[in-house]
């Protein structure tokens, strides 16, 4: 059994056995302040979805602010997801930092997170948290067509995602069917054009040589590089490149128009487990992403988008509420194993 096998099974099997409020955004919270010397704290266990290069320092900033030492495990997010799942009540895991809504949307279904308390939720608007309070999103961020400025412009690209199944495409374009974020990007085009649509979608693209990448960030460098023409990724990895190879790089990004599933906002996001051992030190974690330093963080050196108010995101982001995002409820995005079993199915894994 391969590990994508792995993780649908695991995921149905614990959503068969589970038991099957709109506020406004305030201010985030300050840091929690450090503990005096003589405090012993507890380890805090965090599985992250997200790679160490991103969010390591983060995790840093966190122990030198607070104290509470940090025990990460990092991993793709599904296969983290489905490690939760079968580790059960012996998980050792305190809280999942997520890279998308749908694989904390899996594990809410099956009833392994606990809610959150209202002060976390309430600093964040409604639609990137849980309707059911179990988890929060921290960051934000959109996706996008990358695409090679020295070869096109905006005017040459499709006003929708779907329209790069055209034979003007073919070989020109890459996708990473691996990574969590298309994943979910997956799961809300069956949200909003049907399973028939997006398995044709799949396979269209497949028919017009789509080039195939393991991460997001190689798509942006083949992008720049000119081995392609355009991708799909999320909006922070251009940035990320730029800030290492220089503004001049050929490569800007695009937004699909027309509430599009291809300008879909997404979060990454966190939530606490139910056999969660130190839920203390999980809640102050919570706590100090939100807070103004934490949101500093993930809006400077990620270059998403800050979620808790009063931080701004990087002025060279489009603004979120000029993007023309789908009307998507990211609590839709949680069915993961089934976009796992279509990209199986057609091929893409």
């Amino acid at each position: 059994m391969n590990h994508v096998t792995r993780i649908g099974v695991l995921i149905i099997a614990a959503l068969m056995i589970a038991a099957c409020g709109n506020q406004t955004a305030s201010t985030p919270t300050q840091a929690p302040a450090a503990p005096t010397p003589t405090q012993t704290l507890a380890k805090l266990v965090v599985y992250s979805g997200r790679s160490e290069s991103l969010v390591g320092p983060f995790f840093t900033r966190f122990t030198e602010a607070t104290g509470i030492p940090v025990e990460v495990r990092y991993g793709d997010t599904a296969e983290l997801a489905a490690t939760i799942l079968e580790e059960g009540a012996n998980s050792p895991a305190d809280l999942f930092f997520a890279q998308d809504a749908g694989a904390l949307g899996a594990l809410a279904a099956a009833d392994v997170l606990i809610p959150l308390s209202t002060d976390i939720l309430n600093q964040v608007e409604a639609r990137f948290r849980s309707s059911d309070g179990r988890w929060v999103g921290i960051s934000g961020r959109a996706r996008v067509v990358v695409y090679n400025t020295n070869k096109l412009t905006e005017a040459d690209l499709p006003r929708s995602i779907t329209g790069f199944v055209d034979p003007q495409w073919r070989g020109r374009v890459g996708w990473a069917p691996t990574n969590g974020s298309f994943q979910a990007f997956i799961t809300a085009m069956r949200v909003q054009l049907g399973e028939e649509a997006t398995r044709k979608w799949l396979e269209g693209m497949i028919a017009n040589e789509v080039k195939t990448y393991e991460r997001n960030a190689a798509i942006v460098q083949a992008v720049a590089a000119g081995e392609i023409d355009v991708g799909f990724v999320n909006h922070y990895y251009l940035y990320q490149l730029q800030r290492q190879a220089g503004d001049t790089l050929p490569a800007a990004n695009y937004y699909p128009a027309d509430g599009d599933v291809g300008a879909l906002i997404n979060i990454a996001g966190v939530g606490i487990l139910k056999t969660a051992k130190n839920v203390a030190g999980a809640q102050r974690l919570i706590e100090y992403m939100l807070s103004t330093d934490g949101q500093r963080y993930f809006a400077e050196q990620t270059f998403e988008y800050p979620l808790a108010g009063n931080v701004q995101p990087d002025p060279r982001l489009k603004p979120l509420s000029e993007i023309q995002t789908p009307n998507i409820d990211l609590n839709q995005l949680r069915d993961l194993q089934g976009t796992l079993q279509l990209l199986r199915e057609v091929g893409a894994l």
